[in-house]
C-alpha cells in the first residue's frame, strides 16, 4: 500500500510539474488539427507529426507512401519527420515526390543525419536535400545520439556541428536539433556540451510514452530541462514502435493522448496506411487536456509492465540502433 501511495504521489507531482498553459495544449486549430509552438523558434507546428520511416517500410508501396504524406498535409498535419538513413534513402525519396505540386509549402520538413564529422555531415545534408527535392530543411537533427562519445564528436573541431551551422548560414537549414532513444543521461550530456560551447538547440526528440514514465525516463530527466530552456519538444515512439501495444495494457489512442498531454510541441507517430493516419488525425482532433486522475489511472495500468524495459526495446537492446549496425554512417 505504501508503494502504491508513493507511485500515485510521484505521478501526480510529475503531472503538475509538466503542466503548461491551455493554449500550448492546442487551443489554436489548423484544419481541425491543433497546432503548438516549437519552443523558442516561434514556429507553429501540428501537435501530431508523420514519421518518415514507415512510409517505405516493407509492404508499403511508393504510391501509398506518397498518398499518406499528401493526405496528412491536406488534413492539417504540417510536421514531417524523416532521416538520411531510413530504408536506404527510400523514405526521403518518397517524401520528396510527395512534396511536389505545391505540397512543400504546406510542410514543416524535418530530417536527420548520422554523420559525426564535418565531411560526412556535409555529404548527408546534400543527399537529403536532393532526395527531398527541396532547397531547405526546416529542422535538421543529429540522429541517434545514443553513445556517450557522440556529443564530443559532434561538437569537436571538424565535427558535424560545423557542417550544420554552415548549412544554416547558407540557407539550406533553418533550425537545428538532435534525437536519441537510448538514455536520458546522454541527452543531458548533449545539452550540457552544447551549453559549454554556447550553443542552444532549437528542438530535441526523444521517447515520451506511458512506459518511459516508469523506466529510465526521458520525461522525468530531460523534459524539465527542455522546458526551462524553451527548446521544442519532439515526442517519439508513443506506442513503443509498437511494442507497448504488445503489453496489452493500453490502446493506441491512450498512448497518443498521453504523449500529447505532456508539454510536447509535436508527437511523431509512424503511419504505414491511411487507416493508421486517420487514427492519428482522430486522436489529435479529439484530444482534450487530461485530468490528473486520468493520468494517474493510465500510468497505474502500465507501471508493472514497464519495470524491466521489456516493451521499450530502443532503450534495452540494439533493435532500433541503425548506426550500431552500420557504424560507417557516422564517418
Amino acid at each position: 500500500m505504501a508503494t502504491r501511495r508513493k507511485f500515485l504521489g510521484v505521478a501526480a507531482a510529475t503531472m503538475i510539474g509538466a503542466r503548461i498553459d491551455r493554449q500550448a495544449w492546442g487551443a489554436e486549430k489548423q484544419s481541425d488539427v491543433p497546432v503548438r509552438t516549437l519552443g523558442h523558434t516561434g514556429e507553429r507546428v501540428s501537435m501530431v507529426g508523420i514519421g518518415g520511416y514507415h512510409l517505405a517500410r516493407p509492404g508499403v508501396s511508393e504510391e501509398e507512401g506518397i498518398r499518406i504524406v499528401r493526405t496528412a498535409l491536406d488534413a492539417g498535419i504540417n510536421f514531417l519527420d524523416n532521416c538520411w538513413d531510413y530504408n536506404g534513402g527510400e523514405s526521403e525519396l518518397r517524401m520528396g515526390k510527395a512534396l511536389r505540386d505545391g505540397y512543400r509549402q504546406k510542410a514543416f520538413l524535418m530530417t536527420k543525419i548520422d554523420g559525426r564529422n564535418k565531411a560526412t555531415a556535409v555529404n548527408q545534408i546534400d543527399d537529403s536535400l536532393k532526395r527531398l527535392q527541396t532547397d531547405r530543411i526546416d529542422l535538421l537533427q543529429f540522429h541517434e545520439v545514443i553513445r556517450d562519445g557522440d556529443p564530443d564528436r559532434i561538437f569537436a573541431a571538424g565535427g558535424a556541428l560545423e557542417a550544420v551551422v554552415e548549412a544554416r548560414k547558407a540557407g539550406k537549414v533553418r533550425h537545428i536539433g538532435f534525437t536519441g532513444h537510448k538514455s536520458p543521461d546522454i541527452h543531458l550530456k548533449m545539452l550540457a556540451t552544447a551549453s559549454a560551447h554556447k550553443f542552444t538547440f532549437d528542438a530535441v526528440q526523444m521517447p515520451l510514452n506511458v512506459m518511459d514514465h516508469h523506466f529510465n525516463s526521458f520525461e522525468s530527466k530531460v523534459l524539465p530541462v527542455l522546458q526551462e530552456q524553451n527548446i521544442g519538444v519532439l515526442g517519439m515512439k508513443p506506442m513503443g514502435d509498437p511494442f507497448i501495444l504488445h503489453s496489452n495494457t493500453v490502446t493506441a489512442v491512450e498512448c497518443l493522448h498521453y504523449a500529447m498531454n505532456l508539454p510536447t510541441s509535436v508527437v511523431i507517430t509512424g503511419c504505414d496506411s491511411l487507416k493508421i493516419l486517420q487514427q492519428a488525425l482522430d486522436a489529435a482532433r479529439g484530444f482534450r487536456p487530461m485530468e490528473k486522475e486520468a493520468v494517474i489511472a493510465l500510468l497505474a495500468k502500465t507501471a508493472k509492465a514497464a519495470q524491466s524495459g521489456e516493451f521499450e526495446k530502443y532503450k534495452t537492446s540494439h533493435h532500433f540502433d541503425g548506426t550500431f549496425q552500420n557504424p560507417q554512417w557516422l564517418g
